[in-house]
């Protein structure tokens, strides 16, 4: 035992010098045996974890609204030069008129976040009457305008302004119809029902729209009913009947002649890749596939489309992710339609996410709306939808169309702040930067009640009133003087900070002199030690509280039937 004490031990030789020492191996070998991990494994963890984080969604929103509307603006000033000039304008004529709109719908979405919920449902129904009287006004000889231009008598002009009441009737109905179908019961009777009320409602918009010639909005504005009586619970038997008659509508459509069925003609001749008039009816279409063809995967350049030298109509509205595909690649149309797909993910997951049947309803309605009128608009550019004519939302050049669009996705920002995890990370460490800039105030839940006192949801009140008692009665001037003082104490603690007995409270004497003054027929039972109905005499309590003996009666349970509810109803009676 003492040898091995005393051997000195044999130095530890460096990895150099011959083999490694063996700690310097264990730890080799512990790193050997863990498992090394990809980038790619690394970049899913991490995204992963930053999914689950409060704001999420509402940083996504932003950035995607915001990419989608810088890439809108250069587009239209890249596909509009040429028919600027051919229209004896400034070459950034159109491009400076989409730029003013843009900003004017930045302001719109900015007055959209730092408006409450409950203020949007207050007003959801005055503006569904403004939009019904718009749709009716733009069919009025003389106020609503291009029939002659564009074929549908859609827009009414006022001053340098030009609105389309169908673009924002699209937004009202989402608006409208979550307000008016939250926690409504799709399994009601029909007359009572809401889900019913809110159809019919829809087929007058969709039959003032129709009346217009705007087919294509039309359609777009059924889908959005759709989608929303979808969310809202509709029953599968009647959704099969909307199909079925959207079946026969377009069915109506492929027969009846005109421009609407060569549109059809068009699509099945795509379809088979053969244009029969390449001239004619299938022009528009087929130097769109020209475009795309052109740009193959990374594009001609930006600025560098031959197309919109006059070669493809409506370069700069309807057809302008041809412009896109052209200019910057199969590449730069592919980021398009993610950007827009991961928007479509991002508010259905900002519907499911909230906590609240308005804002779950609200979110979905308006990220279905733009998402699908986007791929209605680039399923028919690449030939696998008939040509509709509605425009690229945050793309095509149209003022009404940025002004509302923009406003819309400020509502869904607003709706993804009004998360529950959003609300409570906000409430722990403070609004983040943006909100700070953008002098947004924190939100709160009370935002999402409407009609209801910041007292009533601070302090519920679910205590049943207790039955009358004969020998409890008071006298008018009593009751006045007692609700005064009920007022008084309301306005002086809305938040029910003295719910459980203040400084000074005895609540078993007060209950014993109380049942002694009832037992000996004292009609002031309820006011023990002799106290007035006023609540003015003073008593002073075992710890030498001061304080008035209505304010007793408050310093009780309000959750016991027995003290709160008894206390605050007897002299109502």
């Amino acid at each position: 035992m003492g040898e091995n004490l005393t051997t000195p031990r044999e130095p530890l030789r460096s990895p150099s010098s011959g083999s490694p020492a063996p700690r310097q191996a264990s730890a080799r070998q512990g790193k050997a045996a863990k498992p090394k991990r990809s980038f790619l494994q690394i970049l899913g963890e991490q995204l992963a974890e930053w999914r689950t984080r409060p704001l999420t969604d509402y940083y996504l929103i932003l950035t995607i609204v915001g990419a989608l509307t810088v890439v809108g603006v250069i587009m239209v000033l890249s596909s509009s030069m040429t028919w600027s000039v051919i229209d004896n304008q400034n070459v950034f004529s159109t491009a400076l008129k989409q730029s003013f709109m843009v900003v004017l719908g930045l302001v719109v979405m900015w007055l959209a976040l730092r408006t409450r919920p409950g203020t949007l449902r207050k007003f959801a129904t005055a503006a569904l009457i403004v939009s019904i009287l718009l749709l009716v006004a733009v069919l009025i000889p003389g106020v609503g305008t291009g029939r002659l231009e564009w074929g549908s008598q859609s827009w009414i002009v006022i001053g340098p302004l030009r609105l389309q009441p169908s673009e924002l009737a699209r937004v009202v109905i989402a608006l409208w119809g979550a307000h008016y179908l939250a926690d409504s019961d799709p399994h009601a009777p029909w007359r009572e029902n809401k889900l019913v009320h809110f159809g019919l409602v829809s087929m007058l918009i969709t039959a003032l729209i129709f009346a217009e010639g705007d087919t294509g909005m039309s359609m777009s504005f059924l889908l959005v009913v759709a989608v929303l009586l979808v969310f809202a619970g509709l029953e599968l038997r009647f959704l099969a009947i909307i199909a079925v008659m959207g079946l026969l509508a377009v069915l109506y459509l492929l027969f009846s002649g005109g421009y609407r069925s060569d549109r059809f003609t068009v699509f099945f001749d795509a379809l088979i890749g053969h244009f029969e008039d390449t001239k004619g009816i299938a022009f528009q279409s087929y130097q769109g596939f020209l475009s795309l063809a052109d740009g193959s995967l990374l594009g001609v350049g930006l600025g560098q489309s031959r197309a919109k030298w006059f070669y493809l109509p409506e370069a700069k509205n309807d057809f302008i992710f041809a412009i896109v595909g052209e200019e910057l690649g199969l590449l730069g149309a592919g980021i398009i339609i993610f950007l827009f797909g991961l928007l479509g993910v991002i508010g259905l997951r900002t519907a499911r996410r909230s906590n609240n049947q308005f804002l779950s309803l609200l979110s979905a309605t308006l990220t279905l709306g733009v998402v699908i009128q986007a791929f209605i608009n680039i399923g028919y550019v690449i030939g696998v939808l008939p040509v509709t004519g509605i425009q690229l939302p945050l793309i095509s050049a149209g003022g009404t169309s940025a002004v509302i669009t923009l406003g819309a996705m400020g509502i869904l920002a607003n709706c993804a702040r009004h998360e529950p995890e959003a609300i409570s990370a906000m409430a722990s460490y403070g609004r983040p930067a943006i909100d700070q800039i953008l002098l947004l105030r924190e939100p709160d839940n009370r935002d999402l009640d409407r009609d209801v006192p910041a007292w009533r949801l601070a302090v519920p009140d679910r205590s049943p009133r207790p039955a009358p008692r004969p020998n409890a009665g008071a006298s008018r001037p009593a009751l006045r003087d007692e609700r005064a003082v009920d007022q008084r104490h309301r306005a002086a603690d809305p938040r029910g900070r003295n719910q459980r007995g203040g400084q000074g409270t005895a609540q078993g004497s007060q209950r014993g002199q109380r049942a002694e003054n009832q037992r000996a027929g004292n009609p002031r039972g309820a006011y023990p030690r002799g106290g007035d109905s006023r609540g003015t005499t003073p008593q002073r309590g075992p710890q030498g509280g001061r304080r008035g003996v209505a304010d007793d009666r408050y310093s009780r349970d309000r959750n016991h039937p027995d003290d709160f509810g008894r206390g605050r109803y007897e002299g109502r009676r």
